[in-house]
């Protein structure tokens, strides 16, 4: 930051010249504070509930992460039963050559099989936020002798991919816990291409027999309400899974 240093004493002018760079300066701040506002009043603030920050977007509250002490859940022998993964890799449609995020990618569950969907001439970009995750994920991709991963360590407010450069990104019971879902999803949209795909994969709140904790559950008509006001289009839903939602959205 450049400090200006200005005095009462010397000619008009350098007088005069302080001045209008001091009411540069405040405007310059003024300006700073007011995004600062704006930014606040997409949430709320409320009394947290038992899994949640005390945070609330367009009237959901926002979940507690799932820390990387519990990865070893995200591995669980029962998952492939319980979800079904390779009903949703099927309906992706994923071609060679592609670039896809998977944004909250965790311990790379589904990380390694997107990569070999679109194959080493495409890429994945495993997308999470606890370097310890990505550790783990690192050392998972080298278990399995993939080398079409790029592992990258995102931040609360954007998932730091260069602009333009994913075809698809999905994010599979994540998008729940993000602490700026606005920002993050505005930070998506700029790495899209034109016509990119973002999947957003949700245990169902419709659906009291999915027995997971609420807060880490949404329904179909919050995911649109949200994702919507960014500018993406629904594409479609796709209904085959047993307990989740995959709604799809295009950048158009």
């Amino acid at each position: 930051m450049t400090k200006h240093t200005c005095h009462t004493h010397g000619t008009l002018p350098i007088l005069l010249a302080c001045l209008s760079a001091l009411t540069l300066l405040s405007a310059t701040s003024f300006d700073a504070v007011a995004q600062a506002a704006a930014a606040d009043t997409r949430y709320d603030r409320i009394v947290p509930s038992p899994d949640g920050i005390g945070k609330r977007y367009m009237g959901r509250e926002i979940a507690g992460v799932m820390g990387w002490e519990g990865a070893q859940w995200l591995e669980r022998e029962s998952r492939a039963r319980e979800e079904r993964p390779e009903l949703l890799l099927r309906e992706l449609a994923l071609v060679p050559g592609m670039t896809v995020a998977d944004i909250g990618a965790g311990t790379g569950y589904y990380t390694w099989q997107l990569a070999k969907q679109v194959g080493s001439s495409g890429r994945v970009y495993a997308v999470d936020v606890q370097p310890e995750m990505i550790r783990m994920l690192d050392n998972q991709m080298a278990k399995r002798g993939v080398r079409n991963v790029i592992s990258v360590l995102g931040g609360e407010t954007s998932v730091k991919l260069p602009p333009a450069s994913v075809d698809l990104a999905i994010m599979v019971d994540v998008y729940h816990e993000l602490a700026y879902p606005s920002e993050v999803l505005d930070s998506i949209v700029g790495a899209l291409k034109p016509g990119g795909r973002v999947v957003f994969v949700e245990y169902r709140a419709e659906d009291p027999a999915v027995a997971i904790k609420p807060l880490h559950k949404m329904s179909e008509s919050q995911v649109r309400r949200e994702v919507t006001a960014h500018g993406l289009k629904w594409e479609r839903s796709i209904e085959s899974l047993p307990i989740q939602h995959a709604i799809v959205f295009r950048k158009p």
